[in-house]
């Protein structure tokens, strides 16, 4: 360490008591400059997203209903226009919103006025014995209401599951006995009709790809700095049915994640039922009528709550879908008839990724009828529901996002394209990958480049990182697979490069749990053949050498985001071993979240060396630009000097404004390079229940790197 310190713990007091922070002003948050930008190019196509929470009440209706209101009056960025938009909103929803408790009360408001205006959700069915179409208001109870074939030609959903929609009502009665008094004088479902997609092509081109992500996150009503790179693509896997004809996903995980709220809350183009309540009629055709189902006019139809081993199913209906799911149609008899509908599944998991890989399979969950490789190897993706964290209210964004209803009219338009050739120029998938796979694999890649780049901008780096990410989740399903039919083929999944080099790809679970991953001599032979290390394999062979540090490992290791099982005890502890005297160079030593991190390797170190002996530990970093938070980062710093010396530990620290590299060395000889310094860690909740608060091998671990050198082996 250099003698010409800038500052040493014995002058923090005195600089904490000099940095003076200055009164901030209250009120609400300005806008940033992403904020700033997504209303410049999308002017009138964006709204605040925290307004929806603001206008609901206790009205039950899907966001996009609320978004569409919000659209008309409060697409600005301009605060008084907002407040003003968000009055008409609260006033709409006051004067028009049916809630069911108060049905008789609107009903009496048009008897009296002859003619009133509601918003309800509407669904129409076909009287075959007057040959007449009648509409029922499900707010409002009423029904037996005659809609023109006109209108229901023209919004043929309203005779699957129903659509929300702005309705005059007229009250007119009748001297005849069956006669019902109630007309509707219009309807007008809540979507828009039109959209400039050239116009969003060429707003598109103005935003960074992080920009781009960011804004798409924000859209479905999540705050983007909350998440990593790996956790906003698994959010955006969820819209690839959307954009995506035909696709099949799954998801599966813990309670709590949102994995079914994109479904239910984010386009007027979804249906959101329960995996139990479903049937062949109401999913494909009714025999009875000839009436077609859900798959022939939504574009997704979602399956919540579908995991549960012992709940009842019709095998007839697997067969259908397994049919569907593979050739896009179904049979009515001696007709086949075809449709675009994306299905989805999503279910709850009672158990964690370790036990499923010991015990069974990650597909365990699953109803009997449905864990059968047949059916499973129709899906093109499988979300690892336990990579997503728990929903939690500082999650939710308060930025601008898209108007739901005008992004739902974007992805439905590219339902037409087909991006899926897109990666041929750089990359060609393993020549071992079956027709089944490649096909999965070419929709999602299709799916997340038209959502991510659908002006067709994208680098080979950019390009890679969707590859990767998209094969991962096929590799997923196939391993399951394989699992449950040892007949299948295993598959050697990856890509070579345009110079030839082979990449494989593995999924973070299969790097997280290995020894429960590979359960039999062909998935270990597999495992041989992968080219790539894996990184939690390494961390056992780490944790192996604590007692041998001649077994130390040299060289470069990595580790994916959302990667669970590292921790500093395991990560850094066995370099430091016997060392009596380290430095640790990190330039973010600032927050508090990063002192956490730091008193936890200096506890670490503290609890593996002998308690008679004492450890130097040296500390450069950066001081806290900002005044308002320079003075909490000198007072930690100076509550952890105070207290290390307690168990055994000599605590230094200084300040230079040129570090830039994070690393540690030791005495020994060893160097650790730090691709993120100590700050290796994603957000978590951190209260005393969560046991992440008390062990690190339980969070989840941001994408880093870290460099093992024994330097005195240079010379």
């Amino acid at each position: 360490m250099s003698d010409d310190l800038k500052w040493t713990l014995a002058t923090l007091d005195t600089a904490a008591e000099e940095t003076s922070v200055p009164e901030t002003d209250s009120g609400a948050a300005e806008p940033n400059a992403l904020d700033r930008k997504i209303n410049q190019y999308f002017a009138g196509a964006v709204v605040r997203k925290d307004l929806v929470k603001a206008v609901k009440g206790n009205a039950i209706v899907p966001s996009y209903v609320l978004e569409y209101l919000l659209g008309q009056y409060a697409a600005s960025d301009d605060e008084a226009t907002i407040q003003a938009g968000i009055d008409r909103v609260r006033d709409i929803l006051a004067q028009h919103y049916v809630h069911r408790n108060e049905s008789e009360l609107v009903k009496s408001k048009i008897k009296e006025r002859g003619r009133h205006r509601v918003i309800d959700r509407v669904s129409v069915t076909l009287n075959e014995k007057e040959d007449v179409y009648q509409a029922e208001f499900a707010n409002l109870g009423i029904k037996g209401i005659h809609v023109d074939s006109g209108t229901v030609n023209a919004h043929q959903k309203l005779l699957v599951g129903g659509v929300w929609c702005l309705c005059d009502v007229e009250y007119f009665p009748s001297d005849e006995a069956k006669a019902v008094p109630w007309i509707l004088g219009s309807l007008k479902p809540i979507q828009m009709s039109h959209f400039d997609f050239e116009g969003y092509l060429a707003a598109r081109a103005e935003f960074t790809t992080e920009e781009w992500i960011d804004l798409l996150i924000q859209s479905i009503g999540f705050n983007p700095e909350m998440f990593g790179r790996r956790a906003k693509l698994l959010q955006l896997v969820r819209l690839i049915p959307f954009v995506e004809r035909n696709y099949n996903l799954v998801e599966l995980g813990p309670k709590g994640t949102g994995k079914s709220h994109i479904y239910s809350e984010f386009s007027p183009h979804g249906m959101l039922i329960s995996g139990g309540e479903v049937t062949a009629p109401k999913l494909f055709v009714n025999n009875a009528n000839g009436r077609l189902g859900l798959v022939g006019y939504w574009d997704v139809v979602a399956f919540d709550e579908f995991a549960g081993k012992k709940k009842r199913t019709d095998k007839a209906l697997v067969d259908i879908m397994k049919n569907y799911m593979a050739n896009k149609s179904f049979s009515r008899g001696v007709e086949t008839l075809g449709a675009e509908a994306s299905m989805v599944f999503v279910g709850n998991t009672s158990h964690n990724v370790a036990y499923m890989l010991k015990h069974s399979d990650l597909f365990d969950e699953l109803p009997e009828s449905y864990h059968d490789s047949a059916f499973l190897d129709r899906l093109h993706f499988y979300i690892p529901g336990w990579e997503v964290d728990t929903i939690r209210g500082e999650m939710f964004s308060s930025g601008y996002g898209f108007v739901v209803d005008y992004i739902a009219e974007v992805l439905k338009s590219m339902r037409n394209l087909d991006f899926s050739d897109r990666y041929q120029q750089h990359f060609t998938l393993g020549s071992d990958i079956s027709t089944r796979d490649r096909d999965s694999i070419h929709k999602t890649f299709s799916g997340l480049m038209k959502l991510l780049y659908p002006h067709e901008q994208a680098t080979a780096e950019e390009i890679e990182e969707i590859l990767r990410f998209v094969i991962e989740g096929r590799k997923r399903v196939k391993d399951q697979i394989l699992r449950i039919d040892d007949t299948m083929a295993v598959v050697k999944f990856g890509y070579s490069t345009a110079t030839g080099t082979w990449r494989g790809v593995t999924t973070l679970e299969e790097e997280e749990h290995p020894g429960h991953y590979y359960q039999d001599s062909g998935a270990s032979a597999h495992i041989a053949s992968d080219p790539e290390p894996l990184a939690a394999a390494s961390t056992v062979a780490i944790k192996a050498a604590m007692d041998e540090p001649e077994l130390l490992y040299e060289g470069q290791r990595d580790f994916q985001e959302n990667q669970r099982g590292v921790s500093y005890e395991t990560l850094l502890l066995p370099y430091l071993a016997g060392a009596t005297e380290i430095e640790l160079q990190d330039p973010y030593i600032r927050q508090p979240h990063q002192g956490r991190n730091l008193v936890e390797l200096l506890a670490a170190i503290a609890s593996a060396k002998d308690p008679a002996e004492e450890v130097i530990f040296r500390l450069t970093t950066s001081e806290e630009p900002d005044t308002t938070f320079k003075q909490k980062q000198l007072l930690m710093l100076k509550e952890i000097y105070a207290r290390a010396p307690q168990y055994g530990i000599d605590f230094h620290v200084s300040f230079s404004g040129s570090a830039h590299d994070r690393w540690i060395r030791t005495d020994t000889g060893w160097r650790i390079n730090l691709g993120r310094g100590l700050d290796i860690f994603q957000k978590f909740e951190g209260g005393w229940m969560d046991f992440a608060t008390s062990r690190q091998e339980f969070r989840q671990v941001r994408e880093f790197g870290v460099a093992y050198i024994h330097e005195q082996r240079e010379h």
